[in-house]
């Protein structure tokens, strides 16, 4: 549904990082679902990519807890169950809702701008049910934020627990479609546009426990 694949092509960008990024978009965003296993050969086959670019990728995103190796050359996404979820919700609530204050200090009419029209994307894409484009734009926001922020250390651990979620978010967006997701932007939007950190702070950790708490009552 309106999916946009990341090219496992471009100039400049040696073999083995172009098949990792396009094979963590495809964890991130749901098209390897949780529990789905693959093959390394499928894999290959799929990216069109040499074997050892494909298990290079395979071990990076294995060491970064997005993928569980399975035996017999088998991969899959992990299935989280409840515990899982507690920590992952314990640890975006540590730390998204800290970036997006220290986005707010530092906040800009045309940041604000930029991130206005990303949510616009994302409010068409619910309107049409596109799950694809909805999931991309949600990230685009929140990423785009978080670059706002300035703290590549904080920014890097958010990444990594991006990926453990979000193909269970697919999931669920798959299940209830895009009209009743939660959608708390509007409040973080006011609130960096008042450059405010606590309200920006408070509005983001909102979105996270209303996002982690759809996909609880998923599992």
């Amino acid at each position: 549904m309106g999916e946009t694949a990341v090219a496992v092509t471009g100039a400049g960008i040696p073999a083995h990082e172009r098949v990792y990024r396009r094979l963590r978009d495809m964890v991130l965003f749901g098209e390897l679902a949780p529990g789905q296993p693959v093959t390394i050969q499928g894999l290959v086959e799929e990216l069109d990519a040499g074997m050892t670019p494909v298990r290079e990728a395979l071990r990076r995103l294995t060491a970064e807890g997005a993928l569980d190796a399975m035996g017999n050359r088998r991969i899959a996404v992990p299935v989280l169950d409840p515990a899982a979820l507690e920590e992952l919700t314990e640890a975006r609530i540590a730390l998204e809702p800290r970036l997006a204050a220290r986005a707010a200090r530092d906040m800009t009419a045309e940041r604000v701008g930029g991130l206005r029209d990303i949510d616009d994307a994302l409010d068409r894409a619910i309107a049409r049910g596109d799950v694809g484009r909805y999931l991309h734009e949600n990230h685009r926001f929140h990423a785009e934020l978080n670059r706002f922020a300035d703290a590549p250390i904080l920014t890097a651990l958010v990444d990594g627990l991006w990926l453990r979620f979000g193909p269970s978010l697919r999931v669920v967006c798959g299940q209830t479609g895009t009209r009743n997701l939660p959608d708390r932007h509007k409040d973080l939007l006011h609130a960096l546009e008042a450059r405010d950190p606590d309200a920006a702070a408070a509005a983001m950790q909102a979105d996270v426990e209303q996002g982690m708490e759809l996909i609880l009552q998923s599992l």
